[in-house]
């Protein structure tokens, strides 16, 4: 009878550990695998006070709103009025939210740092944005966009050579220039 009871108190004692340990790292993936690229993925690291502080996948476009969601929504003690749930997220971002009384975080404003990536995304860049760079025209631009449109987005640069009006001499000349 000692020995059972000595054994349920140990079980219960690993339980209650278990149940008590802090979440390092949490990793949820809100997107479906097969058909998620990396362009239609964020990852955010949601911190402070939310119920479950981690790492999350969101779709693209994702809001402030859906992260703290995903982090099992604010903690009772969290300052509610310094985050902003309508601002849009940015991949690679971590979102503070701080506790009441804390002084909030001030975060950089979102976008990359001054000495950024200058490059024109091929899978976000309007008709404008691609008239940027050298031999590219109106008509162009838009058989750009048609072409990522049908085609889900480009996933290398070499993708450019499937534009009508593209060929090899035009794509090593943007080479440099663009990034998916």
């Amino acid at each position: 009878m000692l020995v059972i009871a000595a054994l349920a108190i140990t079980v219960g004692i690993g339980i209650v550990r278990a149940a008590m340990s802090p979440v390092d790292e949490v990793v949820i993936d809100q997107t479906p695998a097969a058909s998620a690229t990396p362009a239609s993925r964020l990852y955010v690291h949601v911190s402070g006070a939310v119920r479950t502080p981690g790492l999350y996948v969101l779709p693209a476009g994702s809001r402030v709103v859906d992260a703290i969601a995903a982090a099992g929504g604010f903690a009772d003690d969290a300052d509610r009025d310094e985050v902003n749930l309508a601002r849009t997220l940015d991949d690679g971002e971590q979102l503070p939210v701080p506790h009441e009384g804390e002084e909030a975080p001030t975060a950089e404003a979102p976008g990359p740092p001054a000495s950024a990536d200058t490059r024109v995304d091929l899978n976000s860049a309007d008709a404008t944005l691609l008239e940027t760079l050298p031999r590219i025209g109106p008509a162009l631009a838009e058989r750009i966009i048609a072409w990522r449109d049908d085609n889900g987005g480009f996933t290398s640069i070499e993708d450019l050579l499937a534009v009508p009006g593209i060929g090899d001499k035009m794509l090593e000349s943007l080479r440099d220039l663009v990034t998916v």
